[in-house]
């Protein structure tokens, strides 16, 4: 699936990944490929994310909000 990680500021990250792990507002959820619609909001912490070649990659958000729709993750962070 494609994921884009914009702040105000930059975009962080553009890419293919397998998974992503959120800190949710009601907690940390996951994002697996083919994964149902989903608006949800975000807490300041870690993104995870694991891109195509097994690599972690990892990234501290202050909050924002994160979309799901149609194997496309779209992540406004703070």
């Amino acid at each position: 699936m494609k994921i884009e990680i914009i702040t105000p500021d930059k975009k962080l990250y553009e890419g293919s990944i397998k998974s992503a792990i959120f800190p949710g507002s009601e907690g940390s959820f996951g994002i697996l490929n083919d994964h149902a619609p989903l608006i949800g909001t975000l807490k300041a912490g870690k993104v995870e994310l694991i891109d195509e070649n097994n690599t972690k990659i990892d990234f501290e958000i202050l909050g924002g909000v994160v979309e799901v729709l149609k194997n496309k993750v779209i992540v406004l962070a703070g």
